[in-house]
């Protein structure tokens, strides 16, 4: 298969949904829960953020629709199949890009199509195509550790979305930048994600981040991990860091940021009553 017929077929995203997901795991000699009756239905190629106090559930429910871990009880489905281990339709994205510093930059981008077995030299062509998408094709034979912590971030986002995934799982992506490179960042993900449309879900501690990317935001309370609030986000499409001062925007964050700052208090209570364990 050609780069352009790979990068032309249809990649838009599968469904994903969590039904009375419970999960709990074991701190020391008790157990903690951390998602309960947790409900939730993403479509086909939605952007969806999920955002909540620390140790609330948002992680553990990315990686429970990676198949990296399996709830105790309930179903989380990607499009009619049952979640039952990792799938090849879905990538992740973390905080930290974890590029392998001994390959080169087109090879760290080959990578998980090499995983995936997929021959020498439509693996370079795929990734020199997506390379010149992230606009990082003249230093496709350069050494990572010498690139900048945006550039690493745009090689990552290249290794991921080469793979062509439909469900794309977001993990603080962009939280080791700087403010202007994360700027930067996000306005060039959306620009991709518009073109490829997979699913996307991202978890993110910053309000404004999730507002800007997403069509909805779903706010989680503190543990157990629950859904309180569940917002549609009335933003046009393309989206730019100029709509941080929309007086739609402002809305969706002051009515947000209420919420989230009550279910911190109530986390920051909660831990004060269990004498401070996390």
């Amino acid at each position: 298969m050609s780069a352009q017929s790979a990068l032309e077929r249809d990649t838009r995203g599968l469904a994903v949904e969590f039904e009375h997901v419970h999960h709990s795991f074991l701190h020391g000699d008790r157990p903690v829960r951390v998602l309960e009756d947790f409900n939730l239905r993403i479509e086909p190629s939605e952007f969806v953020s999920i955002v909540g106090p620390s140790g609330c559930g948002k992680t553990t429910a990315l990686s429970m629709t990676g198949g990296l871990i399996q709830a105790r009880s309930g179903t989380v489905r990607l499009g009619d199949e049952e979640v039952s281990g990792a799938s090849p339709d879905v990538a992740f994205l973390f905080a930290r890009d974890a590029l392998m510093p001994w390959r080169r930059v087109r090879s760290n981008v080959e990578l998980g199509l090499e995983v995936r077995g997929v021959p020498k030299a439509e693996r370079r062509e795929r990734a020199d195509a997506w390379l010149k998408r992230v606009r990082l094709h003249e230093f496709a034979d350069s050494d990572v550790l010498h690139l900048s912590q945006g550039m690493r971030q745009r090689v990552a986002i290249a290794r991921t979305l080469v793979q062509s995934p439909r469900v794309v799982l977001m993990d603080e992506p962009f939280a080791a930048l700087d403010a202007q490179t994360r700027a930067l960042q996000q306005e060039e993900f959306i620009r991709l994600w518009e073109a490829e449309r997979p699913t996307v879900i991202f978890v993110t501690h910053d309000l404004e981040e999730a507002i800007l990317l997403s069509d909805r935001v779903i706010l989680m309370a503190s543990r157990p991990g629950r859904i309180v609030a569940d917002m549609k986000i009335d933003l046009d499409r393309p989206r730019t860091q100029e709509m941080r001062t929309s007086e739609p925007f402002r809305r969706h964050f002051e009515e947000l940021s209420a919420q989230l700052r009550h279910e911190v208090d109530h986390a920051e209570a909660l831990r004060a009553a269990e004498g401070g364990d996390s």
